[in-house]
């Protein structure tokens, strides 16, 4: 059975997923057909996502609306746009002398 909607294509993902979880031993009978079945409801899932974006970016580049993505949402928008400086590893010299053991 192919999913063609959203809802439908997670349904299968989470009942695969909750499968896998519960199971002690894969069954290795239905294991090809579970791989399948989420392959094709990944790929309806994945669409459907792309397709809404791609709505989403119309919709709000025509209000002159800049979308940003969810990293940017989680950190604001002057957060995201700020560089970030190299990290590096301590050195010994950065350590304090009164280390209290």
């Amino acid at each position: 059975m192919t999913a063609t909607t959203f809802r439908a294509a997670y349904g299968v993902l989470q009942r695969h997923a909750e499968t896998r979880r519960n199971q002690r031993e894969p069954n290795i009978d239905d294991l090809l057909n579970i791989v399948t079945e989420s392959i094709s409801a990944y790929q309806v899932c994945r669409e459907r996502i792309e397709a809404v974006e791609m709505a989403l970016e119309q919709a709000l580049g025509g209000l002159g609306i800049e979308p940003t993505g969810a990293a940017d949402d989680l950190n604001g928008p002057a957060e995201a746009a700020r560089p970030q400086p190299p990290v590096r590893a301590p050195s010994l010299t950065d350590m304090d002398d009164d280390i209290p053991f």
